[in-house]
């Protein structure tokens, strides 16, 4: 069993950053790919990023590209999301999970996810 805890999430204004970090416990951390889902306000939760179980390889929405990048440590059992450039369309709980597969945007493909971060960004 995997436990993850997000943190790093707050209020900031558009053009800011920030970064979150999700701490796991309870399993081989390097054995799991690993995603970042957000959900905002009466929407579905969506795929943010994911990366594989060696960090080697990274997916992203279309609509955080080039301004998120998601990150890991083995060493540390963590993975990150650094996000730049922040619009309000961004405002949302921000949950990491973990999948048994190396990676996948696929909700459904993941097994285990955290309580999840607010992130609110003003304009």
């Amino acid at each position: 069993q995997v436990q993850l805890v997000e943190s790093g999430g707050g209020l900031v204004q558009a053009g800011d950053s920030l970064r979150l970090s999700c701490a796991a416990s309870g399993g081989t951390f390097s054995t799991y790919g690993m995603g970042w889902f957000r959900q905002a306000p009466g929407k579905e939760r969506e795929f943010v990023a994911a990366i594989s179980r060696s960090g080697g390889s990274t997916y992203y929405a279309d609509s955080v590209k080039g301004r998120f990048t998601i990150s890991r440590d083995n060493a540390k059992n963590t993975v990150y999301l650094q996000m730049n450039s922040l619009k309000p369309e961004d405002t949302a709980v921000y949950y990491c999970a973990a999948t048994t597969w190396t990676s996948s945007a696929q909700k459904a493909s993941y097994n285990y996810w955290g309580q999840g971060t607010q992130v609110t960004v003003s304009s």
